[in-house]
């Protein structure tokens, strides 16, 4: 029996298909000259209008909302508040929390690692000339999509993370943080006021995750639970879960 598709998934979907939208446009921008990217340079942020704003504003917007509590977001990036907490009845196991904790950020960490040395890598051929400014800049608005390709279609960070759906997921709102990096060799106000704020939700994220670790157990979190869940964000995921009952 096919499962009807959750609001929260229409939106995200909708979400997908608007952020490849923005790819298309930022590509087609660049190879037939459409508009300027002087934006990416220094403090030309300051200096000219650009639809490039827009997509910042965007962005900032994106980040902003992760750091409070909000409706129509997935549990998975809103877990972290205590307005999404809802405590099992039994008493928490806090060894098991604990080692539960510690597995998956050292997973976390292996992936902080991976994506460190992509980075990198595109570090180095910016430095030999070998990329621009604005491929960087390209690269992170195709980071961009395939956030929501992770989230809507597969992960390739479950291998590694070994998480069943991403409400779970120890990193989810590492998003940001992994879409930015690339612009980190652009010298710009445009790059390095998303990279902050992106390092700040990153931050608020790891914080909370040692300070408040039952928020983030499915073990000690009831909402995080598949028969509470009403994102079915990975649908894939949820039914072979309700298919192995």
């Amino acid at each position: 029996m096919k499962m009807p598709i959750s609001d929260t998934r229409k939106r995200y979907i909708v979400r997908l298909i608007a952020r490849i939208a923005i790819l298309i446009a930022c590509v087609l921008a660049y190879a037939f000259n459409w508009i300027r990217f002087d934006i990416l340079e220094g403090d030309g942020f300051f200096k000219r209008v650009s639809i490039l704003h827009a997509l910042w504003f965007v962005w900032v917007m994106d980040m902003i909302f992760q750091l409070l509590p909000a409706k129509n977001i997935a549990l998975g990036s809103q877990k972290l508040f205590k307005t999404r907490f809802r405590p099992v009845l039994d008493k928490i196991n806090v060894q098991a929390l604990k080692n539960y904790i510690v597995s998956t950020t050292k997973a976390a960490y292996k992936v902080f690692i991976l994506w460190g040395a992509l980075i990198a890598a595109l570090g180095s051929l910016r430095h030999f000339g070998v990329l621009k400014d604005v491929h960087l800049f390209l690269v992170s608005v195709l980071f961009y999509v395939c956030d929501l390709i992770c989230v809507l279609v597969w992960c390739p960070f479950r291998l590694i993370m070994k998480n069943k759906c991403c409400t779970t997921c120890r990193i989810f709102n590492w998003d940001h943080l992994m879409m930015f990096t690339p612009m980190l060799f652009v010298k710009s106000f445009y790059s390095y006021s998303l990279i902050l704020l992106a390092v700040g939700v990153f931050a608020v994220w790891e914080i909370c995750v040692f300070l408040y670790p039952e928020r983030f157990w499915e073990s000690s979190n009831m909402a995080l639970k598949c028969s509470e869940c009403t994102d079915k964000l990975c649908t894939q995921y949820c039914r072979k879960l309700r298919q192995a009952k």
